[in-house]
Parts: structure tokens; sequence; C-alpha cells
């Protein structure tokens, strides 16, 4: 048998990210704006620990308080993106709390989230299934493992 079980922080935990998608220059997306996201976790184990849980929820301290790092009134910009130096220099200046990531969008987001939760919860037991992250209740991106 394989068991799920998931663990969700709303848009309301205050992960308040902004970001631009600049390659994006057909859209408003190529500008600066921001969302409350909301990111769900599935973890997935072929058999339950003594409680009968999958992940012990209370275990998760330390991811969230990466997710708040990462995503609490920040600005997340792509290294690639051709204005970087612009966003480090307000960043100098106090003016953001600047993240450089890989890429940005809820998909690249649900990747990068996966690749650093899955290290803290894979073992021989449990695995992280999938990440979800959330833009709003309308818009969101799904990683999940690799098979």
């Amino acid at each position: 048998m394989t068991y799920y079980s998931t663990k969700t922080y709303d848009h309301n935990e205050g992960l308040s990210c902004a970001f631009r998608q600049w390659r994006a220059t057909h859209s408003h997306c190529r500008w600066v704006h921001g969302y409350a996201l909301a990111v769900k976790f599935t973890f997935g184990a072929n058999t339950l620990d003594d409680r009968n849980w999958v992940q012990d929820f209370g275990g998760l301290k330390e991811i969230k308080a990466w997710l708040k790092e990462m995503f609490d009134h920040t600005l997340c910009i792509a290294e690639d993106d051709p204005k970087l130096d612009k966003f480090k220099e307000l960043h100098s200046q106090d003016l953001c709390d600047l993240r450089i990531v890989p890429d940005v969008g809820c998909e690249k987001f649900a990747e990068l989230i996966y690749n650093h939760v899955s290290k803290v919860v894979n073992n021989d037991r449990i695995w992280l299934d999938s990440v979800e992250v959330k833009e709003h209740s309308s818009n969101g991106a799904i990683f999940k493992r690799p098979n």
C-alpha cells in the first residue's frame, strides 16, 4: 500500500514575495509584481510510522523557516535577469530583500522548493511526492517527484 499526506502553508502564511518574468515581454508579468504564495506538500510512504502517520507535521519547522527566509517579503529575481545588477543595487541600498534564484514563476518555485525539501524529508520510508505553489486561488503549478 502507498499512503499520502499533505501539508499546506496557505496564502495567509505570509509568504509574500515579488518577482518578474523578464522574458514575458508581451505581458504585464514582465514588471515586478507580488503574491502571497501558498505551498502544498504531498508526502508519500509505503508504511506508516508507529503513530500511523506518513509525515510528522511537527517536524517541519525547519522547512517553514526556510520558506519564510526565501519568500517572506522578498524580491526573487532570476539569476539570468538582464537587470540583475539594478536589483542588487536596490538590495545594497536596503530597498529590497533580494533572493537570486535559478528561475522565477510558480513552476520554478515549486521545483526549487521540491529540490530543497526533498533533501530534508526523504529517507528510507518517506518521500516528497510533489510540491504545489499557488499565486492565488486561480493560478498555480505542481512539481512532481521524478520517476
